[in-house]
């Protein structure tokens, strides 16, 4: 007996330094705190006993002792009260798994307390709670969707019914039940299948007399064209020129689901294009361009752009209905990206229908475009730069564009390819011809971005041609133009331009840079840089080189054409630039002394008359110097000269009767006479006191490039299939350098 009293004593001990050590908490050695469920409830557990500071109480009578406690505690020290913690640890793991994976059994109030110190960590349990709630709700979802299923099975033949019912009333109802049945995924699989239901939906649409059972309809439409069983079904129940009447619905409701339905039917269904087309959709698209929702305008431009690439009709309907002023206005005033997007994607296509393109101009859309260049966008930056690149050979009359011409040379640094390609594109063909936008060019350092274009180009022929004609352009015939001919030479642009004649030869940058060369060439500084360059040797073998091809092909009544470009073209331009080099004594020797003069001599009888003029032109700068004009004379010029006095070009008969004076200054009295009389009848017959000023040299008549700059080349290949093509709204097409120097030639057609 009294060794059980020591033993229970030595207990009570144990337990008490238990406590201290471990934040007084009851270990359950002699609480006997159970953790098994009582048979007498199913609810809360009975019997369990607490340990309330040195004596066992039941549950029922521990709420006034844990008071006591826990003020104690306080007092003592703010421990924890052991009440506290046993009541946490007394939750036994059924309940907290019930907790955790069945919260709706819970008592309401009755909540599942954390059994873990650090509330941030979760516990096993809490871990498999949310997969177990997803499995659970997935089972539901899966009853559901059969009892969904079953009842859409058995009420669509009814509701089939219904929607031909006479009575509007009935129609009305049937169309919102099958409405209603659409926004469940299991009933609306069910409805897709039926092709009676779909059929009888479009004609309860296209036959409703209120607004509402139409609303109704084209919702149902609307939600079964979000599933490819759906919009086929649509396309076969003849829905498309159904919803093409209903886009003349005074219901903003139903316009949208209307255009949104077409819009899924055009991007995914084959065939759906045409049958939009054949029931006019497009004229009853383009009058709502003029509805003011941003997100509904974003869907219609974008099915005026899935209708119109590829389709020359389509693109001049858009314009008989005012397409471009509405686009152009779209773009003008919206600030909404998409709607942004959309438009100038239509913009795009657009801009390379030739009937299209003026109107687009008129309506200001280079403006419009060019606000949108600074925004922080790419892909619409980038559909823009396409854009305009399009219409500025178009433009090269507008005014206005000061602002976007100044941008434009700004974008000249950038490190973008494709940006780069359009910048310069667009530079070269709004300084075509236009004075004023050279001198702004010039004014806003174009020379200089030009020419660095120029240099990290490298062989990228799709940047190097248009930097290399705007620079053409931009030292020719306007106020500035000495300005830009020396600033080329002062930002070291000189030896890059002449590298560009070198191997291989791509023709139209080849064309391009010699007819730079020769404007260069008319500023006398910079005539030493172009032949310490090599200029004049690289122009003499192109001219070679080009001459022998129009020889070989001289016989057949085809022009000779390299990359697009005649050869023609490249001799007419080699000997012009030759002809303004040779201005320079030092340049006019070195020319003579590479045997150029019997080829010269020789072109005097091309077929090709400004071939004949440049000629003409290069010999009268020749023949200043005695020893050339003797060769002159000595290869048999004077038989052509005298025949070129008679042409009816005033340029050409002016520099043969130069050449002719010249070279018979040595010869005898009698030559000189005969010389002499030949030239008053033929050449001044009608004004005698011409014939004084025909020596007054160095003559400068008017060169063809100064009279007309040559446009910018567009880039054309034909119409392609849309319907053959991947549907990628991001896709951007390759540059293809289809050179030629036709301005009516339009430029790819983008995707």
């Amino acid at each position: 007996m009294m060794s059980m009293q020591m033993s229970e004593a030595n207990s009570v001990v144990k337990v008490a330094e238990w406590q201290q050590t471990y934040y007084a908490s009851d270990s359950g050695i002699q609480s006997g705190a159970t953790t098994v469920l009582d048979d007498e409830s199913s609810t809360e557990y009975s019997g369990r006993i607490k340990y309330n500071g040195s004596t066992t109480t039941s549950t029922n009578t521990a709420s006034a002792t844990a008071t006591t406690g826990r003020e104690g505690d306080t007092a003592a020290g703010g421990i924890e009260s052991p009440t506290d913690l046993d009541a946490q640890y007394s939750l036994t793991r059924a309940q907290r798994v019930r907790a955790a994976m069945f919260p709706e059994t819970l008592v309401e109030g009755e909540a599942a307390m954390p059994v873990q110190s650090d509330p941030s960590q979760q516990s096993n349990v809490q871990r498999l709670a949310e997969p177990s709630q997803l499995l659970k709700t997935a089972i539901v979802h899966l009853i559901n969707y059969q009892d969904d299923a079953e009842l859409a099975t058995r009420a669509v033949p009814e509701l089939t019914k219904l929607l031909g019912d006479e009575d509007p009333v009935v129609v009305n109802k049937a169309a919102m039940i099958v409405n209603q049945l659409t926004r469940k995924e299991a009933s609306r699989r069910v409805l897709v299948q039926s092709s009676a239901m779909v059929s009888a939906v479009v004609r309860a649409m296209t036959t409703a007399v209120d607004m509402e059972t139409a609303r109704c309809a084209a919702s149902v439409l609307h939600s079964l064209s979000h599933q490819r069983e759906g919009l086929l079904a649509i396309f076969k129940s003849g829905g498309i020129p159904a919803l093409v009447r209903m886009l003349s619905s005074p219901v903003e409701s139903v316009l949208f689901y209307s255009i949104t339905t077409l819009h899924n039917l055009l991007l995914h269904q084959e065939g759906a294009k045409m049958a939009v087309r054949l029931a006019d959709g497009l004229q009853r698209m383009v009058p709502l361009l003029k509805k003011s929702n941003p997100k509904f305008l974003a869907i219609t431009t974008d099915c005026l752009q899935l209708l119109s690439y590829g389709n020359q009709e389509s693109k001049l309907i858009i314009l008989a209905n005012g397409g471009p002023e509405g686009l152009v206005f779209i773009t003008r005033n919206y600030n909404y990206e998409k709607l942004l997007w959309t438009t100038s994607r239509v913009l795009k296509v657009l801009s390379v229908c030739p009937s299209n393109k003026p109107a687009i101009v008129e309506a200001g859309g280079m403006q419009a475009l060019g606000q949108h260049l600074t925004g922080s966008s790419q892909r619409l930056i980038q559909n823009c730069l396409w854009t305009l690149r399009n219409l500025s050979d178009a433009a090269t009359k507008q005014e206005g564009l000061d602002g976007l011409l100044q941008i434009l040379v700004t974008q000249l640094g950038s490190d973008d390819v494709n940006m780069l390609t359009c910048a310069t594109g667009i530079l070269s063909n709004l300084t075509c011809n236009n004075s004023r936008n050279k001198t702004l060019v010039t004014q806003y350092g174009g020379v200089e971005a030009l020419i660095h274009a120029v240099l990290r180009a490298g062989e990228k022929e799709d940047v190097a041609e248009p930097a290399v004609c705007a620079l053409r352009h931009l030292t020719s015939r306007h106020q500035d133009a000495e300005l830009a001919q020396n600033a080329v030479r002062l930002h070291y642009g000189i030896p890059a331009v002449v590298k560009l004649l070198g191997q291989p030869h791509y023709w139209p940058v080849v064309k391009a840079t010699v007819g730079l060369i020769r404007n260069l060439a008319l500023c006398p500084a910079n005539q030493a840089p172009l032949r310490e360059a090599g200029a004049i040797p690289r122009l003499v073998n192109l001219l070679l080189k080009a001459h022998q091809d129009t020889q070989r092909h001289a016989s057949s009544a085809q022009q000779t054409y390299q990359d697009g470009v005649r050869m023609e073209e490249i001799v007419e331009g080699c000997t012009g630039a030759l002809h303004i080099l040779a201005r320079d004594p030092i340049n006019r020797g070195e020319i003579a002394s590479m045997q150029t003069i019997p080829l010269f001599v020789q072109l005097l009888y091309s077929y090709v008359e400004n071939v004949k003029r440049v000629s003409a032109g290069v010999l009268c700068e020749l023949a200043l110097d005695k020893q050339s004009a003797e060769l002159i004379d000595a290869e048999g010029a004077s038989a052509p000269l005298m025949e070129l006095l008679h042409s009816n070009n005033e340029g050409i008969a002016t520099y043969a009767a130069a050449v002719l004076f010249r070279i018979s200054e040595d010869k005898s009295s009698d030559y000189r006479k005969r010389v002499s009389v030949e030239l008053t009848h033929s050449l001044f017959k009608h004004d005698p006191a011409a014939w004084e000023m025909a020596h007054a040299v160095p003559l400068e008549p008017t060169y063809l490039a100064d009279e007309i700059d040559g446009s910018y080349p567009p880039y054309g290949y034909a119409d392609l299939s849309l319907d053959s093509l991947p549907l990628d709204p991001d896709l951007h097409e390759p540059y293809i350098p289809d050179m030629t120097y036709d301005p009516r030639q339009v430029y790819p057609e983008p995707l």
